[in-house]
């Protein structure tokens, strides 16, 4: 559903408040926080899509870490997952939701949690994520809230998902660029969220369906700051740019677009093509970080180390001007 859709509906959703209610939907912050005891507190994220690759094990690779990624945001731990799943089971062999739900497993036990359960209903599509379940401690937590000015943005995958992954469906991607794709949407954000809350990020996000620049946004608005960011800067996926200007993009794209039009300031003579990539939907994209410049080599280092891959500094917070993101 567009951004604008989701942000209409949950304003009109009643307010639930309790005192152990640490993050609710207030500010569209990747998962909700309620404290069980003063050192102890469950951080809870669902999500699920239909497939973007025809793999099914990759499918279910890629949609699991999509969800578990919502919990390392938030400097969290995983330990349980249930699956979700809607599969046509008239019209498909078993043999494929098989192969969806290995993979998911495979991603669940690499990040060391635990799948208890699920639950799988009849659908004209195929659909699958997880709920993740995650505990933390309320006093060491993350969240998209917080972000200090002065500190640096970094982001620990690259662009371009939606943009190879229409062009794959055409049969359009070149194989190394699919492959690339593959490869860092089935990475897991852990070292990331790990690393980002020993380095004393001030707040960090995964980036989404709503691509870098919507979930950009939401940090900004509610950190009340500024997020200035570097299209230079930004790291990209093999021919990303290239395709989507050759006009493999996702309806999201617009959409985003329209959407966060009026929270945007642009630099004049910026590459349109490149631009157009912050409002691409990603899926299980990187974390957007915000940590203290001091920290920040560290922070790359020690992903790099964990992952084979290092993130990119992007950009910086900065006091709140007149609009929430600054693209130059």
């Amino acid at each position: 559903m567009p951004q604008e859709g989701i942000a209409q509906v949950v304003r009109g959703l009643p307010r639930f408040e309790h005192e152990d209610l640490l993050v609710g939907t207030e500010d569209f912050s990747d998962a909700g926080v309620f404290r069980l005891r003063p050192d102890l507190c469950i951080v809870q994220s669902l999500d699920f899509f239909p497939p973007l690759v025809d793999d099914p094990f990759i499918f279910g690779q890629i949609a699991a870490t999509n969800s578990l990624s919502d919990i390392y945001a938030m400097g969290a731990i995983p330990r349980t997952a249930l699956n979700i799943v809607g599969f046509p089971d008239d019209e498909l062999d078993l043999d494929v939701l098989n192969a969806i739900l290995k993979g998911g497993a495979e991603r669940i036990k690499k990040a060391d949690a635990l799948l208890i359960g699920g639950h799988t209903v009849r659908d004209t599509e195929i659909k699958y994520g997880l709920s993740v379940t995650g505990t933390a401690d309320p006093n060491n937590l993350l969240t998209n809230a917080g972000a200090k000015p002065g500190h640096l943005l970094l982001l620990t995958k690259p662009l371009g998902t939606g943009f190879i992954t229409t062009a794959n469906k055409k049969g359009k991607c070149p194989e190394a660029s699919y492959t690339a794709t593959l490869e860092s949407m089935i990475r897991l954000n852990a070292a990331a969220g790990e690393s980002a809350l020993a380095l004393d990020a001030s707040s960090s996000t995964d980036i989404t369906g709503f691509g870098l620049a919507g979930h950009a946004r939401e940090m900004a608005s509610a950190s009340n700051v500024t997020l200035a960011i570097d299209l230079e800067q930004l790291p990209l996926l093999p021919e990303a740019v290239a395709l989507g200007a050759n006009g493999f993009r996702t309806r999201a794209s617009k959409s985003n677009f329209v959407f966060l039009e009026d929270a945007v300031s642009i630099a004049p003579n910026v590459d349109q093509d490149l631009l157009a990539i912050v409002f691409d939907p990603q899926t299980s994209g990187g974390l957007l970080v915000a940590l203290p410049e001091a920290n920040a080599g560290e922070f790359m280092d020690r992903c790099e180390a964990a992952d084979g891959y290092r993130p990119s500094v992007v950009g910086s917070v900065q006091d709140s001007a007149t609009t929430p993101l600054v693209f130059k």
